[in-house]
């Protein structure tokens, strides 16, 4: 009897569970899914046709609505000219409609439907108002620059070193902190750019934001980390005196990779998110950007001389920090949003205090030491 009891409820269990999965099955096979342009980007007093998708046509007519759940002024309106909805006929697979740009700014817009067998919810459109389309594509094109540059900056330094056969000069706390900094920059744009839990955490924190980390910038990050191997397998086999990493450089690494590590304990516990992890990786390249350049600058000054320090390598880190801030001070007037040059603070960071030191090894090796063809050997670095 009991047995009897067990098998019919397992029957009925078993049956409950297959038609759930059919329901499922069906209702996905049914889902018709609406597709639009993630960005449009208009200039100031134009209009274009924005073209709405669907997966599949539609066995009815259908009313799509704008959401609006962003607007960089108070009214949305004042930005763009937007109809409250247009319709999907039956039987067709896309609608078009008008966008009108009134003044610079930005609007989000997320699509709604009256028809449940679409899928809408997660399609957004991110409406963005410039003043000049040309100085967007000069804002393009100035990024490929300051790319160009801060990649190509890595190596004279190399190239002085193999010429040389020796390291003599260059700083190696400067080498220790530069390779730190630019693998925690790796991390955070790698996570970012690739990681799609993390891309859709950030999209969920950030509704109306676009994700800052592009292609350029991974190859960029990835591509600084391995010309920094390369200087150190220089150091490795080439002469270098008797220079090494200070204890301070030491102290100041393990801090930064300590904390790194029990962050990393946390967000696996689950006390914070994967997203804030990346973000403490963009705070210690932030933090390294700060103090990276004082030891080199600290050397050129007890030696008397930048003899092993290439210079261009700092004049090609001066031309891509320059271009950069350049860049951030164009986009945000053309967009009419200056918080876009502190909205990134690692990027701007880069470029701000790369500029300064830059200024400063320019005028260490053009004016202070530019007779000195001899210099004192540091015997050890004092300054640990």
């Amino acid at each position: 009897m009991w047995r009897e009891m067990a098998t019919t409820k397992a029957e009925r269990w078993l049956a409950e569970l297959l038609l759930v999965f059919w329901m499922a099955s069906n209702t996905s096979g049914s889902s018709v899914l609406l597709f639009a342009p993630a960005a449009v980007n208009l200039e100031e007093n134009s209009t274009t046709q924005v073209t709405i998708t669907s997966s599949s046509s539609v066995n009815e007519s259908t009313v799509i609505q704008f959401n609006v759940t962003y607007s960089s002024k108070q009214n949305y309106s004042s930005v763009i000219a937007l109809p409250q909805q247009v319709s999907l006929p039956a039987e067709t697979a896309s609608v078009s409609f008008e966008v009108a740009a009134r003044s610079v700014g930005q609007v989000t817009t997320y699509l709604l439907s009256n028809n449940t067998d679409i899928v809408s919810l997660t399609t957004r459109i991110r409406f963005m108002v410039v003043r000049s389309s040309a100085l967007s594509v000069v804002n393009q094109v100035i990024g490929w620059m300051y790319f160009v540059a801060w990649s190509v900056s890595f190596y004279p330094q190399a190239w002085v070193n193999w010429r040389r056969k020796s390291v003599v000069g260059l700083n190696f706390d400067f080498l220790a902190l530069n390779l730190t900094g630019f693998i925690s920059y790796s991390v955070f744009n790698i996570g970012l750019f690739w990681v799609t839990s993390v891309k859709e955490e950030f999209l969920k924190r950030n509704p109306d934001g676009v994700n800052p980390v592009n292609a350029n910038d991974v190859f960029f990050s990835l591509h600084a980390v391995l010309l920094c191997l390369v200087y150190v397998c220089q150091a490795t086999i080439y002469e270098r005196g008797s220079q090494k990493v200070s204890r301070v450089t030491i102290v100041l690494l393990l801090i930064g990779w300590t904390f790194a590590l029990i962050s990393l304990f946390v967000a696996v516990a689950k006390k914070i998110t994967w997203l804030d992890y990346l973000y403490y990786f963009s705070y210690i390249k932030l933090a390294v950007t700060l103090i990276k350049y004082i030891p080199q600058a600290y050397m050129n000054y007890r030696r008397q001389s930048t003899e092993g320090w290439s210079i261009g390598n700092v004049l090609l880190d001066f031309t891509g920090g320059l271009f950069s801030i350049l860049q951030m001070v164009l986009q945000s007037y053309n967009n009419d949003e200056w918080t876009l040059i502190f909205g990134d603070p690692t990027k701007f960071g880069l470029g701000l205090f790369s500029v300064v030191f830059d200024i400063l090894f320019m005028v260490q090796h053009y004016c202070l030491y530019r007779h000195s063809t001899h210099y004192q050997p540091v015997g050890g670095q004092d300054y640990e």
